[in-house]
C-alpha cells in the first residue's frame, strides 16, 4: 500500500525509475509539457524561487487535465482538489533554462489519484514530487470521478514494483 511516507521515499530512492526512459516502459502514456524560466522567477543570486515548482506542478497538472483528460472539466459537476503536495529539490535552476515537465499518475483510485512530477533541465533531474487529487462536487463533499475520466487518468498510471506483488 503506498502510504504517505512511501512516496517521498520512493522520490528519494527511486530516482532511476522515474527517469523518461524507464516511464517509457512503466506506463502506457506519459504527459510531457514545458516551462521557461524567467528573471521575474528566481531571486537575487539568481536561484529559482522554490515556490515556483509547486507553481510547475500546477501548470503542468492543468494543460494535463485539459490536453488530455477533459477540456471542459468545470462543467463535470464539481473540482479537483489538491489534498497534499510535496517537492524535491535535487539541483538548482536559473533564468533562461527550459524545464521539462513529465507527468504519471499513481494509485488510482475511485475518487483519488496521486500525481507524480519529474523536473529535468537538458536531461538532468532537478525537482521530483507529487500531489494527491480529490474529486469533490458542489457541496465540497468527496465524490467518484466523472464518468470516463477514470479510463483516461489510468492510462498515465506507472506500474511500480510494489504494486506488482
Amino acid at each position: 500500500m503506498l502510504t504517505r511516507e512511501a512516496i517521498p521515499h520512493l522520490l528519494s530512492n527511486g530516482a532511476a525509475l522515474l527517469t523518461p526512459e524507464a516511464l517509457d516502459v512503466a506506463a502506457s502514456k506519459t504527459f510531457h509539457h514545458t516551462i521557461d524560466i524567467y528573471l521575474k522567477d528566481s531571486n537575487s543570486f539568481m536561484n529559482t524561487y522554490f515556490a515556483r515548482y509547486f507553481e510547475w506542478q500546477g501548470i503542468c497538472r492543468e494543460r494535463w487535465f485539459y490536453e488530455c483528460i477533459d477540456n471542459n472539466l468545470l462543467g463535470a459537476g464539481g473540482a479537483f482538489v489538491t489534498k497534499r503536495a510535496h517537492q524535491e529539490y535535487v539541483q538548482e535552476t536559473f533564468p533562461f533554462q527550459r524545464v521539462d515537465c513529465y507527468l504519471n499518475t499513481v494509485k488510482v483510485r475511485q475518487c483519488s489519484a496521486y500525481l507524480l512530477f519529474r523536473f529535468y533541465v537538458g536531461g538532468r533531474p532537478v525537482s521530483m514530487g507529487y500531489q494527491q487529487i480529490l474529486f469533490a462536487g458542489p457541496d465540497k463533499r468527496i465524490r467518484r470521478f466523472p464518468a470516463g475520466v477514470i479510463e483516461r487518468v489510468t492510462e498515465y498510471e506507472l506500474d511500480l514494483p510494489s504494486d506488482r506483488n
